[in-house]
């Protein structure tokens, strides 16, 4: 019922390009829940008053490969929040979801919701995992409504075994190039692109540096 034609779904990636240093299921990696934040406060703060600016109340929102936090402001009104991911346990803690569902996009990319359906897609440090992003961002420009928005947001941050090679050897500018080609390619307008750099340069220690802030909005197309 939600099968998307993989004929007009234009690929960015070679084979190299999608392989990763752990080829294992994601799902087993995932299969503790790691209930830490993997950004720092900065950058979360941060992406919150990005979504206080960019959601409208009264909106549906779908929050992929989520966790138990997804850092929406609370002053907003939903009209529902849904979310995605591969720990169970993480998912329940998160108190803003009113539903959610368990998938490895690495394995399937058909989303499990109805075309036109969903107000606001967010991706937060998720990006970086995907091993056929064309194919996920096709899902979601389908289950976006016409007004819909894509919000990709990332640091730079990851789980490097588990990250693609198109992520692992690239640059933070080029991890922007790419992600934008593929919303480009794949049912989505220009998008938007927000870079957020702090001042590190008196910080002499590692675990005082904040982490940079990218994110890329985009309307379909």
């Amino acid at each position: 019922m939600y099968k998307c034609s993989l004929l007009i779904i234009l690929k960015v990636l070679n084979n190299y390009q999608r392989q990763k240093l752990d080829e294992s299921n994601d799902e087993e990696f995932y299969s503790d829940p790691k209930f830490v934040y993997h950004l720092d406060a900065n950058f979360r703060n941060y992406l919150s008053s990005v979504y206080e600016n960019e959601i409208n109340n009264n909106s549906i929102v779908l929050d992929l490969m989520s966790s138990w936090d997804s850092y929406l402001p609370q002053e907003k009104i939903y009209k529902k929040v849904i979310g995605h991911g591969l720990n169970k346990k993480e998912l329940e803690r998160n108190k803003t979801l009113n539903s959610f569902w368990i998938q490895n996009f690495n394995l399937s990319q058909e989303i499990p919701l109805e075309s036109k359906s969903i107000d606001y897609c967010l991706m937060v440090a998720a990006w970086q995992y995907l091993q056929y992003p064309e194919n996920t961002t096709k899902e979601i420009a389908r289950i976006l409504n016409d007004k819909g928005k894509i919000l990709v947001s990332f640091s730079n941050r990851a789980f490097w075994h588990k990250a693609p090679n198109i992520w692992t050897t690239s640059t933070e500018e080029e991890r922007i190039k790419y992600v934008r080609k593929v919303l480009i390619t794949n049912g989505f307008k220009e998008p938007r692109i927000i870079k957020k750099f702090n001042d590190n340069s008196l910080n002499f220690f590692p675990f005082l540096k904040k982490d940079p802030f990218y994110c890329l909005i985009a309307n379909k197309e």
